[in-house]
């Protein structure tokens, strides 16, 4: 989760460290060497500050990158997934994002829409969440009664998915 982590946080947890690079650093590393040869998903990539995009833009075009505080040039093959919760094209035009970054980012774009547009997943999110949650709750919820299913497909839902899971989370306790 990018939106929750500073840029040294974002840099280091990326990236990974050499002993002595910082206080307290240790070898340690990232999650794109990690990952090598699978997928790394960055949530909400569009707190990601213009430096840091820098930084990453250079793995994205050539598959390599730098521990902090070390010389030493290490090569990871990961497919990387952002999702972002602002249209990119409305971050490039803010200069909130690199469209250079965009463009390496966009190999395949998928963009889904709010849940107030497919009310039709509202009941088979339901039954998921309620399946979740069936074992934190000390009683048996067996289902969701049609006029409480009809109040939550009435809704705008702003919050999209999270605000329909604290709902029916909620409902449940």
């Amino acid at each position: 989760n990018c939106g929750a982590l500073t840029d040294s946080l974002i840099d280091s947890s990326l990236f990974g460290t050499v002993k002595g690079a910082f206080t307290g650093a240790e070898n340690s590393q990232g999650y794109l060497e990690i990952a090598d040869g699978g997928t790394l998903f960055l949530d909400e990539f569009n707190s990601v500050s213009l430096p840091m995009q820098v930084k990453l833009l250079r793995f994205l075009q050539n598959k390599t990158f730098q521990r902090v505080g070390s010389p030493k040039l290490y090569r990871s093959d990961v497919r990387i997934i952002a999702a972002m919760n602002e249209r990119p094209a409305k971050l490039i035009e803010e200069g909130r994002m690199r469209a250079d970054v965009y463009y390496r980012l966009a190999v395949a774009e998928l963009e889904i829409p709010p849940l107030r547009e497919r009310m039709d997943d509202v009941p088979l999110l339901v039954d998921f969440f309620l399946e979740k949650y069936a074992e934190d709750i000390p009683y048996e919820v067996r289902g969701i009664k049609p006029a409480a299913l009809d109040d939550l497909m009435s809704r705008s839902w702003p919050g999209n998915i999270r605000m329909l899971e604290n709902a029916v989370l909620r409902s449940m306790v």
